[in-house]
């Protein structure tokens, strides 16, 4: 799967632990990352800067889904975390 143009999942549902560039202490589920540009894109990509575990995410259907609804969704039940 390819990531969609616009979805950004990965940088808005998941916790990260790891530091990241602004949020030292990581960052929460559901919470936008400090990195993500108002184009919904990783302003760290490609740098050296960027943690690991964004650098391996790979999208999948099963989480990101095929629209941004779905994503999440998909999220918020794997963190069984109340939708908005």
């Amino acid at each position: 799967m390819q990531c969609r143009p616009g979805c950004a999942a990965c940088c808005i549902y998941p916790s990260i632990s790891s530091a990241i560039p602004g949020m030292p202490g990581g960052k929460p589920p559901m919470v936008p990352c400090i990195q993500l540009t108002a184009d919904l894109k990783c302003a760290l990509f490609g740098q050296p800067s960027r943690p690991a575990v964004c650098s391996g995410f790979k999208p999948e259907e099963i989480l990101c889904g095929n629209s941004n609804e779905e994503a999440e969704k998909n999220f918020s039940w794997l963190l069984s975390l109340p939708l908005k």
